[in-house]
């Protein structure tokens, strides 16, 4: 017994003390996860999904250790038009009906000079690809009826056909009918229970 314990303090010792992290929800009533793609080469349509989910783990003393993890509901997309909205949810764009969530998991948190970033696996379409998230506005934590609040703001630039997201038209004038490139805008409240004081 006494050399399982000496074991697994060496380990201890080798691996160093877990990092403290408080684990805050995303507050989807507060969260938007905005995108923009040029139409006809002439204008910048922005949409929104309308249900998000997810999990922040927060290491204050050493945001690199920090990590996150969210789900976005592909039938909740929103562009303010039902007709597109449904062009967008058939097999020429997201294929909804066989693939009904977009994920993305963090894999690497990075320092760059004053602001932040979030290197994560984006999965969409069945395809999952590299992504990094450059943090723009990370605020530190409110109280607010018992629960720690706090926001974040993040942005990503991603090239749909990478997911397989290939569907186009050919304009008569030259050029086509959507965008490849898509500008992320993340904007997101994560809410955590209030630590008890005495």
């Amino acid at each position: 017994m006494n050399r399982i314990i000496s074991l697994f303090a060496a380990v201890l010792a080798v691996g160093g003390a877990p990092a403290f992290a408080t684990e805050y929800q995303v507050d989807p009533a507060h969260t938007t996860v905005q995108f923009a793609v040029r139409h006809m080469m002439v204008n910048t349509v922005r949409g929104q999904f309308q249900k998000v989910a997810g999990v922040a783990k927060i290491d204050d003393k050493d945001l690199t250790k920090s990590s996150l993890d969210v789900t976005i509901d592909v039938d909740s997309i929103d562009t303010r038009d039902a007709k597109r909205d449904g062009h967008l949810k058939s097999p020429d764009f997201f294929d909804a009906a066989k693939n009904p969530k977009i994920t993305f998991k963090s894999t690497k948190i990075e320092k760059s000079g004053d602001k932040y970033q979030v290197i994560g696996d984006l999965t969409m379409h069945g395809v999952t690809h590299p992504v990094t998230l450059t943090v723009d506005t990370f605020t530190s934590p409110v109280k607010n009826w018992g629960m720690l609040v706090r926001g974040v703001s993040a942005t990503a630039k991603i090239n749909r056909k990478d997911w397989g997201l290939a569907w186009n038209k050919v304009l008569e004038s030259g050029g086509v009918l959507v965008g490849e490139e898509v500008q992320l805008q993340i904007d997101a409240e994560l809410n955590a229970k209030a630590p008890a004081t005495n």
